[in-house]
């Protein structure tokens, strides 16, 4: 079925022709007529593209010509006509017939750009998308089987914790995103269950790190995973020197541990480097906010 179609005549040594360009419900067709015969016909599928088409031209008298149609703009067809590599009709001077193959190939670039850029986001971020939903995975079990928030939250936080350690052995990110953030958010939803004996707190967790989430978002502030979880270690486990074990300052974080922080001082200080970006790690890198 028809659609739409571009009429482009012009004369060739004496010969009245035509260049039809006709757009069905699924392709495109050039149609070049001389003295209302049909001397040759192309078409392309929608979904192979948009190309520049090339007719054969010749005369009874043996004159031989190339002509081009294709689109030179979003909505509008042109045709060339060339003889002996000279052009000798042109139905719009100067206008680019083959915009549309170059916009076609603009778009097939992107899209390739897109799908290799997701695919790398993907690699990168894949195995922090496993910690994320095998946690939630993980205390949703727990907490059918045993019906206790409680003690799901107290796995899910104790496996949290686990990874965030395993985090200092292996090369791929367990804490992209805010895997970390949920990890300390069960913590304290089961520190504060404990010690008021109300699972409510639990079912809280989630509406604080949304929160969280939001503020982020809105905030614009580039958040890095190992930024967050070594503020998050420090704020809430820092009198055990947590924060200094998981950045590699395995001796002090021993002596945070035995003296409590040392008695929570060097706890505040150490929180304080963390927030003004000048706290290192042990290869002496520093842990800021900005990705």
């Amino acid at each position: 079925m028809k659609i739409w179609s571009y009429s482009r005549p012009f004369t060739f040594h004496g010969y009245s022709c035509e260049v039809k360009v006709t757009l069905t419900h699924s392709e495109t067709i050039s149609s070049l007529y001389v003295d209302d015969l049909l001397v040759d016909e192309q078409s392309i599928k929608y979904i192979d593209g948009l190309t520049t088409f090339a007719h054969p031209l010749r005369t009874a008298s043996g004159v031989e010509a190339k002509v081009e149609s294709g689109y030179f703009n979003w909505w509008n067809v042109g045709i060339a006509v060339t003889e002996n590599g000279r052009v000798v009709h042109e139905s719009h001077p100067g206008e680019d017939l083959r915009y549309g193959e170059a916009l076609m190939d603009d778009l097939n670039g992107m899209k390739e750009n897109v799908a290799e850029a997701g695919e790398s986001k993907w690699e990168h971020n894949k195995y922090s998308i496993y910690a994320d939903v095998g946690l939630g995975a993980l205390f949703f079990i727990v907490s059918k089987i045993t019906g206790d928030l409680v003690l799901a939250a107290i796995v899910g936080g104790v496996t949290g914790l686990g990874l965030i350690v395993l985090q200092r052995f292996v090369k791929v990110d367990l804490l992209g995103g805010f895997a970390v953030f949920g990890t300390i958010m069960l913590g304290i939803s089961t520190v504060f269950s404990l010690v008021l004996q109300d699972s409510y707190w639990v079912q809280m967790k989630s509406t604080a790190l949304g929160l969280f989430t939001a503020y982020t978002a809105k905030s614009g502030l580039p958040v890095d995973s190992r930024f967050l979880a070594t503020l998050l270690l420090c704020w809430f486990l820092g009198v055990f020197g947590i924060h200094r074990f998981y950045t590699g300052h395995t001796t002090i974080g021993i002596l945070q541990l035995i003296t409590l922080g040392g008695c929570g001082i060097w706890t505040i200080i150490d929180f304080i480097l963390i927030v003004t970006g000048n706290f290192k790690d042990a290869q002496g890198l520093p842990i800021r906010s900005a990705v």
